[in-house]
């Protein structure tokens, strides 16, 4: 059954880097009751991440860099570990991700596999984040990454079973990367073994 949504306002409040919406509206519950709504929206576009493992290393990649937000809310240096990432902008997903995995970690990688499309922050935040997965061999660093113009970013290649220790204990607190981490554990997939991607 699809919800009745009826928009009373809907004002924009920013537009310096992304926007941030304004929206009141009236949502019918299907006892018929009408809850009128004030929330704030932040559209920042669509993005993209990729997890980098290598089987035969039993190794992932991951980058560290600073996040204002996180500072913001009480990380000490700002720095945090996660997955590379990126916006969409005109992109396709995967275009982008390779983009993006390139400038951040210097790995051009090969077959990529999507494994999720999630909303990370429905509750004021618009994006969704496309999850891939990719191997990679020590062939297919092209340079040593760090990202571009204004980005300070540290490439980490990390033992799995070490990215795993550091997502329990807290260390690993990036959610696209603990989200990703979980994937390749639960699927078996740094089994040397298991079929290739």
């Amino acid at each position: 059954m699809t919800l009745k949504i009826d928009v009373i306002k809907d004002k924009i409040l920013s537009e310096n880097y992304f926007v941030l919406r304004n929206i009141t509206y009236d949502l019918t519950r299907n006892n018929g009751e009408v809850i009128r709504h004030k929330r704030e929206v932040y559209d920042r576009g669509n993005g993209a991440t990729i997890l980098l493992y290598n089987r035969e290393k039993q190794s992932v990649v991951l980058i560290r860099q600073f996040r204002v937000a996180t500072w913001v809310n009480g990380n000490p240096d700002g720095r945090l570990i996660e997955s590379c990432a990126g916006l969409l902008d005109d992109d396709e997903p995967e275009v982008c991700i390779r983009k993006e995995a390139v400038e951040e970690t210097g790995f051009e990688v090969g077959e990529v596999k999507k494994v999720f499309e999630l909303f990370m922050s429905p509750g004021g935040v618009t994006e969704i984040v496309h999850f891939f997965i990719a191997e990679y061999s020590d062939a297919q660093r092209t340079h040593r990454g760090g990202g571009v113009e204004d980005e300070d970013i540290e490439v980490l290649e990390l033992p799995f079973s070490r990215a795993l220790e550091m997502m329990r204990s807290g260390e690993i607190r990036d959610g696209k990367a603990v989200i990703l981490l979980q994937y390749l554990q639960t699927t078996g997939l740094m089994n040397t073994a298991f079929e290739r991607i």
